[in-house]
């Protein structure tokens, strides 16, 4: 049976962890920052966990990972 292939989209956003969970990069931090307080903007530069819900998904896109 051949290899089956990763999502290439995904396998830029999502990593996994040593827990097995997926971490993800945050929205909102490209543009417009002038706005944005700068507490804001450095929570925003931490990654954030892949909600449960939605994690089975992105296990099905990223099937070595």
């Amino acid at each position: 049976m051949p290899k089956m292939k990763s999502n290439s989209g995904a396998a830029k956003r999502f990593k996994r962890n040593g827990s097995g969970n997926f971490k993800r990069g945050q929205s909102f931090r490209s543009h417009i920052l002038t706005k944005k307080s700068a507490k804001r903007k450095r929570h925003l530069g931490a990654p954030a966990k892949v909600h449960a819900s939605d994690a089975a998904a992105v296990s099905r896109m990223l099937p070595y990972a």
